[in-house]
């Protein structure tokens, strides 16, 4: 049995099915970056050094859900390293979903790295439904990227680091507009610093950690980015928040 969620704003609701779950994260139209990570109540975005050690049944409901109307998942290769991500593969309810909307089973899987220290072998690449992405510099090790490109698309965008309003850009010309991204804090960093974060879905775990985990957010200088609050979920003391970048008015 599915951890209860309730919606307590907007348009309150008392035990939504996971079609109205999906619905409350509907994507817009348009090229979108979504981010999605969880945090403490005092800004740890990590526990034991891992994002899975802080999330419960609710949080891991929304974070199978959010992938389910997503065209791209874009994560950064440290956070699969870290986190042994394996294909993306949706389950069976999921694929079901998207089949009856014309989209295709699985959503492509899009990494970051500048490195390329990324095993071809691994599940993320020999098992995938769909030939991933990896995005990397152009000053990226040749040697790697030769490997990769026998399982991957691998492109460059940037010079010394990975341009993500570049990566939205390619993306939406492969037809995939929608893209969710579940990390890391270096990546989510580096996407305030080049405007291109979108929107955040935040899960507030009911948690106090202390110590010298990361915050959610990493990078060398700041970049103060206005968000409105979208909507407002809560299972037990456990809140699921969803915010949208706040556009200036032109």
């Amino acid at each position: 049995m599915s951890a209860r969620i309730d919606r307590l704003w907007p348009d309150p609701e008392l035990d939504v099915d996971d079609d109205s779950l999906v619905e409350t994260y509907a994507f817009p139209d348009g090229p979108w970056l979504r981010m999605n990570f969880i945090s403490s109540l005092d800004g740890a975005a990590t526990r034991e050094g891992l994002s899975g050690g802080l999330g419960d049944d609710a949080d891991h409901r929304v974070f199978d859900l959010l992938r389910r109307p997503a065209d791209a998942v874009l994560v950064a290769a440290g956070t699969v390293r870290a986190e042994g991500y394996e294909a993306m593969r949706l389950d069976d309810d999921s694929v079901a979903w998207r089949t009856r909307r014309g989209k295709p089973p699985h959503p492509v899987f899009a990494l970051v790295s500048l490195s390329l220290d990324l095993d071809p072998a691994s599940p993320v690449f020999a098992d995938a439904p769909v030939r991933p992405i990896v995005y990397t510099t152009q000053n990226a090790p040749a040697d790697r990227r030769s490997v990769l490109e026998r399982v991957a698309d691998v492109v460059a965008v940037g010079a010394e680091e990975v341009e993500l309003p570049a990566v939205v850009a390619d993306l939406a010309r492969r037809g995939l507009r929608h893209i969710h991204s579940e990390g890391g804090p270096s990546m989510f960093g580096s996407s305030l610093a080049q405007g291109a974060v979108d929107e955040l879905c935040l899960t507030l775990a009911p948690t106090l950690e202390g110590g010298t985990a990361r915050r959610i957010a990493a990078s060398a200088e700041a970049s103060p980015t206005p968000m409105q609050l979208v909507s407002v979920l809560r299972s037990s003391e456990e809140l699921l928040l969803r915010y949208r970048r706040t556009r200036e008015a032109s």
